[in-house]
């Protein structure tokens, strides 16, 4: 099952790192949706092109584009600046979707009460769904490597929007929908 807990905003850490308060303190899926609106599934990454429960995910929200991604310093052409710019505070006017294939990582999400950080732990069979408008940034874990389908409603886009946002429509809806 997904892990998700309030971080530490100590920017003298890796980012890969698990960056936990002391002590430590861990959020409900419940409360994850609840405070940002994220949705997550666990799924059988093994078998996503045969998965029904996949098929009616994106028959139900629309994902009618899906593309892989593999991100590791051997397989992503620039990787260290791609990692800045995944790791810069933004938003999106669409749903970010990622079903992981394989490998680890970090989605960072504000809550949206207290604009605290919260991390999500993401692993193989991890669906994930951040809704547009809510800031986020992501970061593979020390081990640099994750794969990924990124799903799509219609054509891919994936033009970050960085903070600050709170004037785009996407977000005032995002902030709306609490």
């Amino acid at each position: 099952m997904v892990r998700a807990w309030y971080m530490n905003s100590n920017d003298d850490q890796d980012q890969r790192t698990e960056r936990h308060m002391d002590p430590p303190q861990f959020i409900s899926l419940d409360e994850l949706k609840q405070k940002t609106g994220v949705l997550y599934w666990k799924l059988n990454a093994d078998k996503h092109e045969t998965d029904p429960e996949l098929a009616k995910i994106r028959s139900d929200r629309g994902y009618t584009y899906s593309d892989k991604l593999e991100l590791s310093p051997t397989t992503l052409p620039d990787y260290e600046t791609k990692l800045k710019i995944f790791f810069t505070e933004h938003i999106h006017s669409d749903e970010e979707i990622r079903f992981i294939l394989g490998g680890k990582g970090y989605f960072d999400v504000r809550d949206v009460g207290t604009d605290v950080w919260i991390r999500i732990e993401v692993e193989k069979d991890d669906l994930l769904v951040l809704p547009a408008g809510c800031y986020h940034r992501f970061t593979p874990d020390m081990n640099d490597y994750i794969k990924v389908i990124r799903l799509f409603v219609g054509e891919p886009v994936w033009s970050p929007i960085n903070r600050p946002a709170d004037d785009h429509p996407a977000r005032v809806s995002y902030l709306k929908s609490f």
